[in-house]
């Protein structure tokens, strides 16, 4: 063969083992719990996820009625019940994410399992709902901090699968959402002008209610809403002694963690349950620090 046309056939071959899948490990579903949906070229597939955040529902602080209700669901879900897919929607740092880790850790010896998807990987869902169709577990497709553009085609394609459309979800699988949107679109303030032209939109009202069907199609929304500052409070008291606890050491609340709590927030520019635990942890380590130098003199 001609060694120039050799050469030729090498590095076109080479261009497209590129493009091929990457050989994937059989993930052990017994020990691991988790996963991640890793895009490959035009393709992709599940990464085991080797450890997860220890995190408990005892840890979440401030959202009782959110944990109950996403608990409640996942149990129903769990035991073969009827249960619904969940968008988990509000403020930042409220513990929307904290709170499906907590789920999983609670629930994954009951045969509970997570898949974690980018929103541009949504695209995919077909190829990762026949990647775990047939396990004997339950799944949660879960996708973190989610936002959408119109058009795009992870939003069409989440939308289908919602409402089941092409095809249904298998009875093992769930979809869990978080976001800071409730309608996982930006809204503006023309999408209140009702039947007025609205950059010549003649029938305004129905790209409004293109805006709003997707997070139509989730059975549960589950709001998280800006603590206020009695709130916050409790629960940077509540972080502070869980985290002395586990220090075993006793440091008294003071007017002054107090004063210092709420400064703390001021310079944060938030009040969330993520913001307290923030502070919490710098406190009781300023603290333990402290009594450490003491005992040092």
């Amino acid at each position: 063969m001609d060694p120039e046309l050799t050469l030729q056939l090498k590095q076109v071959l080479s261009s497209l083992q590129l493009l091929l899948p990457k050989p994937a490990d059989t993930i052990d579903w017994e020990a691991c719990h988790a996963a991640n949906w890793r895009k490959y070229s035009f393709a992709g597939y599940l990464e085991a996820v080797e450890a997860i955040e220890n995190v408990s529902l005892d840890d979440l602080l401030g959202i009782e009625e959110q944990k109950r209700t996403v608990e409640e669901n996942t149990r129903q879900f769990l035991a073969g019940y009827p249960a619904n897919n969940i968008l988990l929607w509000g403020t930042r740092g409220t513990g929307k994410s904290s709170l499906i880790r907590a789920i999983l850790n609670r629930y994954a010896s009951e045969g509970l399992r997570i898949v974690q998807v980018e929103k541009s990987d949504l695209v995919h869902l077909p190829d990762i709902m026949d990647a775990i169709k047939r396990l004997p577990y339950r799944f949660i497709i879960f996708s973190d901090d989610v936002s959408f553009e119109p058009g795009e085609s992870s939003y069409k394609m989440l939308k289908s699968a919602l409402d089941g459309a092409v095809y249904a979800l298998p009875d093992n699988v769930l979809i869990y959402v978080t976001s800071n949107r409730r309608h996982l679109l930006p809204e503006y303030e023309s999408d209140n002008r009702g039947a007025m032209l609205v950059n010549n939109e003649l029938h305004h009202g129905e790209g409004v209610e293109e805006k709003i069907s997707l997070s139509g199609r989730f059975g549960l929304w589950v709001g998280f809403h800006p603590f206020s500052l009695e709130q916050y409070l409790k629960v940077t008291r509540q972080w502070a002694e869980k985290l002395s606890a586990k220090q075993q050491a006793e440091l008294p609340w003071t007017d002054d963690a107090r004063e210092q709590a709420i400064q703390w927030s001021y310079i944060k520019g938030d009040a969330s349950g993520r913001i307290a635990y923030q502070f919490a942890c710098r406190w009781v380590g300023k603290q333990m620090l402290g009594m450490k130098k003491t005992v040092e003199k």
